[in-house]
């Protein structure tokens, strides 16, 4: 079952050696030497505390069989109530391992082999008191190796620590992520949904009651249970929380019996049918949006509607809760209206854990990733930099299906452990011409943008039609420099790439056979927008055709989407030609009958476009293929722009 699972998940590829420390080889090397491994890259010193010298005083770092009789990596398996968080401000990261103990087959592959890391009374000489754990960072899979030897106070674990005694994993855990950002302090402070990244691989969100207005707004409450509902059938992460504002604030119960500064882990969004419960009048409606929660350190309940003992439960039969989905399938679980939760909670978090396996019942997704950077001349800040903003890096992909969800995540590198703060950064999609390959220079359509945020991570979730796209990742303001990764996640492959060059460059044979027409460099930008047509030739023994059309020129095609059961259709369909013979070479545009067996030829138009003009709109009506004096039923409506300069558009 958990193979299955983990292949389902799709996010999880061989890990990398973490600056080249192999476990294998520096376990076997400790067990044959006979002595405990010590982490020469992450010592246990005063550095792996901190940057500042002396902020965490009196710490004596020990190995767990110097703190209790009996160390084991887990106690009765992990389990969410097993963390308490320490002296670091990292509920954050606590609250992402409570998540990640909920899903087993995600904590299988950041603890990896964890039977064989385990203490082994049977053969104690295994132990070599080195443990490896897998974290994703910034696009790649991380194996990251740590000795065992913990900070400690008055001989107890001084960060994160299990509540049995001699339970060690998430202390480990917490070391390896310590390691991987430089020291422990560089943990204090953070997102949930970095941290649920970090153990998946996956697209976090996180997300803030008050910026939406859930708490009061019907239209968005339901919106926002829309979203989560469809998460929940996406397997995805989700957490929700009640921040601490302050230490003193964590752990702090409010009036509705729900802990400040923990977050609870989301594990069922339902619309909830009553009639036949007993609760029907309670409610005045058919249905209720309900979401359960669980409770990760137990014993604080909630107390409001449906909560234990209210007289919500007592309306109702236990058969009936059974038969409307209102279950409970774990200690610590509880059920809330989801007008409460938008109410009494904060925030929330969801982390999309990407299905790219292609042997998988549930939704697969293609991905590309690209890592690109902001660098002088390639920082021009957000759109409000109307003169710059085409300067930035720029990523073109194509769309497969009519009509499409698009996700996508851009993600700063840097921040956490490297004395560098976060950059508002976000992105714009706009809608560029089939054969885009080479950069925009003039701001085409825009398609949407995403918000722009100071924060590690961006994410956008957005439906899109069939065609080609181009993604500007920026940062707000201009001339900020910094590496970022951009993944895109489409149903069908995107075709994603780097627009890096500004006009078709010359080859090595250019200028030694550049008399061929094959090798003569372009002397025109060419863009041709099909609109639409109208009054094409349809037949009476059939339905309307589903027509669609070709622009050809210079031995490039473009094809449109198939519009269905019309006579005048609408393609709006861009291409763009780099001419190199607009003398001898026209723009040809067929429009074809799309059908099983074979496409049929409607008529064919073309076009010179040998001088310029702007924006023109032509109404051009279809011919025959190889005769062009004969007309064909049907006029096509293209714009056309024509110009010598090549970066024109």
């Amino acid at each position: 079952m958990l193979s299955r699972l983990t292949s389902e998940l799709g996010v999880f590829s061989s890990p990398k050696d973490y600056r080249g420390q192999n476990y294998e080889a520096l376990r076997k090397e400790s067990q044959g030497s006979g002595t405990l491994f010590t982490d020469p890259l992450f010592p246990a010193d005063d550095k792996a505390l901190s940057s500042t010298p002396g902020k965490f005083k009196n710490i004596e770092w020990k190995r767990p069989k110097d703190i209790c009789e009996d160390p084991k990596l887990f106690v009765d398996g992990a389990s969410s109530n097993d963390l308490i968080q320490g002296q670091l401000g990292n509920c954050w990261f606590v609250a992402a391992c409570s998540c990640l103990a909920i899903h087993k087959e995600i904590w299988h592959k950041v603890i990896p082999d964890h039977h064989e890391q385990e203490w082994s009374t049977e053969n104690p000489d295994r132990y070599a008191g080195i443990f490896h754990f897998n974290l994703w960072s910034h696009g790649e899979w991380l194996d990251v190796i740590i000795d065992d030897q913990l900070p400690t106070s008055n001989g107890s674990l001084v960060f994160v620590h299990s509540t049995s005694r001699n339970e060690f994993w998430s202390a480990l855990v917490e070391k390896a992520y310590a390691k991987l950002f430089g020291s422990y302090e560089a943990l204090d402070g953070g997102e949930l949904a970095e941290a649920l990244e970090d153990f998946t691989g996956g697209v976090a969100e996180p997300i803030d009651f008050a910026t939406i207005k859930v708490a009061d707004d019907e239209e968005a409450q339901k919106e926002l249970f829309d979203m989560l509902k469809k998460e929940a059938g996406y397997k995805s992460l989700m957490a929700a929380s009640i921040p601490a504002a302050s230490s003193e604030e964590m752990e702090a119960r409010t009036d509705m019996g729900l802990v400040k500064g923990h977050a609870y882990g989301i594990t069922a969004v339902k619309r909830v049918p009553l009639e036949g419960t007993g609760i029907l009048n309670m409610f005045n409606r058919d249905k209720i949006s309900m979401i359960r929660l669980r409770n990760p350190w137990g014993g604080k309940e909630w107390n409001g509607r449906f909560s234990d003992g209210s007289k919500e439960w007592e309306n109702i039969a236990s058969d009936s809760r059974s038969k409307i989905g209102l279950t409970f399938e774990d200690d610590g679980e509880f059920w809330m209206l989801f007008e409460d939760f938008c109410k009494f909670f904060m925030n929330a978090a969801v982390c999309r854990v990407i299905n790219t396996s292609v042997l998988s019942l549930r939704k697969t997704w293609t991905e590309a990733l690209l890592a690109g950077e902001w660098r002088a001349g390639r920082d021009g800040g957000c759109i409000n930099n109307k003169d710059t903003f085409l300067q930035n890096p720029q990523y073109a992909f194509s769309v497969g299906d009519s009509e499409d969800d698009v996700l996508l995540s851009l993600m700063q590198k840097g921040g956490r452990g490297e004395n560098e703060e976060k950059m508002t950064i976000g992105f714009t999609i706009l809608k560029v011409e089939e054969n885009r390959r080479y950069r925009l220079h003039h701001l085409p359509q825009v398609t949407k943008s995403s918000m722009f945020r100071n924060s590690r991570s961006v994410i956008l979730r957005h439906g899109l039609g069939k065609g080609r796209y181009c993604v500007v990742p920026t940062t707000f303001e201009s001339k900020l420099v910094r590496p970022f990764l951009l993944r895109i996640y489409t149903s069908s492959a995107s075709s994603a790439m780097e627009l890096k060059d500004d006009e078709p460059q010359p080859s090595a044979l250019s200028s030694i056979l550049g008399c061929l027409p094959c090798f003569k460099m372009p002397v025109l930008l060419t863009q041709v927008i099909v609109l639409k047509a109208v009054g094409l030739e349809g037949k009476k023994e059939t339905s309307s055709p589903d027509p669609f059309c070709t622009i050809s020129c210079e031995g490039e095609k473009v094809k449109t989407p198939v519009c269905k059961d019309t006579l005048n259709p609408e393609w709006n369909t861009g291409a763009i030609f780099y001419r190199a013979q607009p003398t001898t070479k026209q723009i040809k545009i067929s429009v074809w009958n799309s059908n099983m067996m074979r496409d049929e030829l409607m008529g064919v138009v073309r076009i010179d476009a040998r001088t310029e003009t702007t924006n023109e709109i032509l109404e051009l009506g279809l011919t025959e293929k190889n005769d062009p004096g004969t007309k064909r039923p049907g006029t096509v409506f293209v714009r056309l722009l024509v110009s010598s300069n090549l970066q024109a558009l």
